[in-house]
């Protein structure tokens, strides 16, 4: 057998080993070729070891091996099911993995183990750890401090869901999880039956009928939460009712009659700010990358190196709110450069206009980096009119193009100070240029103000940094076409933590290739880059 039941590796291997017999069929300067020759080096047996502190229960192969599945499989974008036919059919995965050539591999419900180990472990990204720790030791980085920051959509793995199967799933769930709930459906829940597994049964093009079965959808999720049995709730039971709560509530409103009220509920005529999309996959958001491209699923962020092409740091987030945004998630991005420490390096970093928040800004100056970040564009009252550049602001007081000048007033609880011009404007010979406010023009002051201004004038006037941002920033484009090709755009796994995983895992791989096609080799356990001679 190749491998024993604790994990440990076997004497003899199940066939002739495949990469002793087949070397020359395996491409030279490949993934295969490398991990056939250094997976041991790369992925050594006490890696795994926190992993698996008993001596019971551990998987029937070894877990580097697995790590080396993982990897393959994050390059070429296959499900477990195919990884394993790939392993147990296709010589180069048998020589990646150090199978014999009649090993039939294992059952791909070991993989899911593997990453459920890993996702529970205390480092959770250690393959992506890893692969970063060969990068230092290369020294392949040393002296690049350039950083691009860019994001992409991931599309969910789920498909998204209506209002109606929102509530109907919601409130299966909480018959199903929550006890005794099942007698308070039966007595209180009447819109449908919730023993059957279908939409309910009404005339889908009748407006009427549909607004119908909202309102008695609703109605009945409302009975369900209030007359639910006093209980202590494990956590899945908790999960179902907060669920509930949340779908019935996202997307309705009272419907107002002549009275202002008339007992039911309706559809909302509006988008409902973070909206769940489906209760397969609650943490799945409604992104809007652009005004043009609307996605569900989840954002992936990317902080990479553009002039060697290796990811330094990437994340998976929700993509809605502000602790999801793209400057918010770059701080977390750029604190894996050590930009704090004494002698740490002082990078130059990139971004579209998404990354030239003050916030960040001001971060960024503070660490002591160079920004080279396209500011966002100035929204004008008027088209083609003055914006607020074109104001002379102070300390206290904000002066028009006219000439007029006004006080700024307190400070708001987002650090926004505001400058109201009121009947100043009521005669101004530049109104029709300035605002079509009845009040006059308002305008508002960032914390941040200087930064943003200086932001701005130097993309329009400062050639050095064009050419700087032109000739570094579409490399992340590059780099994010690499990371979602072969199907990685859409996500395998439901949930933020999944998906974050699998997101380093394609990351890591795709570095160890980048590495290997720059001549990454081991001596004496020791990582060096070995160009090919041309």
């Amino acid at each position: 057998m190749l491998v024993g039941m604790q994990g440990d590796r076997a004497q003899e291997l199940v066939g002739p080993d495949v990469w002793r017999i087949c070397r020359e069929l395996i491409p030279v300067g490949s993934v295969f070729a490398f991990l056939a020759e250094h997976r041991e080096v790369l992925f050594p047996a006490e890696f795994f070891a926190d992993m698996y502190p008993s001596p019971n229960g551990r998987p029937s192969l070894p877990p580097q091996v697995l790590a080396a599945v993982v990897v393959l499989q994050s390059l070429q974008g296959v499900s477990d099911f195919e990884a394993v036919q790939q392993l147990r059919c296709d010589l180069r995965w048998k020589a990646a993995c150090g199978l014999g050539l009649h090993d039939t591999g294992f059952d791909p419900s070991l993989l899911t183990y593997f990453r459920r180990r890993l996702a529970r472990s205390p480092a959770p990204r250690r393959i992506f750890t890893t692969i970063g720790e060969v990068v230092a030791a290369t020294g392949v980085l040393d002296g690049k401090t350039r950083r691009v920051l860019d994001s992409t959509v991931l599309d969910d793995a789920v498909a998204t869901h209506d209002t109606v199967t929102q509530i109907v799933a919601a409130i299966r769930r909480v018959i199903r999880e929550v006890p005794d709930a099942d007698e308070v459906a039966a007595a209180w829940c009447t819109a449908h039956d919730y023993t059957d597994p279908g939409k309910p049964k009404i005339a889908w093009n009748d407006a009427a009928a549909r607004a119908q079965l909202v309102d008695a959808l609703v109605t009945d999720a409302l009975n369900l939460l209030g007359r639910l049995p006093e209980q202590p709730l494990d956590a899945r039971a908790a999960d179902a009712v907060g669920l509930l709560a949340l779908v019935a509530g996202q997307d309705v409103e009272p419907a107002t009659g002549s009275d202002g009220r008339d007992g039911r509920w309706r559809i909302a005529p509006r988008t409902i700010p973070d909206r769940m999309v489906s209760t397969v996959d609650p943490e799945a958001r409604h992104i809007h990358k652009n005004r043009t491209r609307h996605q569900d699923g989840f954002k992936a962020h990317v902080d990479f190196e553009p002039e060697v092409g290796l990811f330094t740091a990437v994340a998976v987030t929700s993509g809605y709110g502000p602790d999801n945004s793209e400057a918010a998630v770059a701080v977390d991005l750029l604190a894996a450069e050590n930009p704090g420490a004494v002698g740490g390096p002082e990078l130059t970093v990139l971004g579209d206009c998404a990354y030239g928040t003050g916030e960040l800004r001001a971060h960024l100056t503070g660490q002591g980096h160079t920004m080279v970040i396209k500011p966002p564009p100035l929204r004008r009252a008027v088209p083609g009119g003055f914006t607020i550049d074109d104001f002379e602001v102070g300390t206290d007081t904000v002066t028009c193009p006219a000439g007029h000048t006004t006080k700024l007033g307190r400070p708001q609880t987002n650090g926004n100070r505001t400058a109201q011009f009121k009947q100043v404007c009521a005669n101004c010979p530049l109104r029709q240029r300035c605002t079509t406010a009845k009040t006059g023009r308002t305008i508002n002051v960032h914390p941040h103000h200087e930064l943003l201004t200086a932001a701005r004038v130097q993309a329009a006037t400062d050639t050095a940094w064009q050419d700087e941002y032109r000739r570094w920033q579409p490399p992340v484009e590059r780099a994010i076409a690499w990371l979602v090709t072969h199907g990685h755009r859409r996500v395998r796994y439901r949930g933020v933590i999944a998906n974050d995983l699998a997101l380093h895992h394609r990351a890591a791989a795709l570095n160890l290739r980048r590495l290997i096609n720059l001549g990454l080799t081991a001596t004496n356990g020791s990582w060096h880059l070995t160009p090919a001679t041309p």
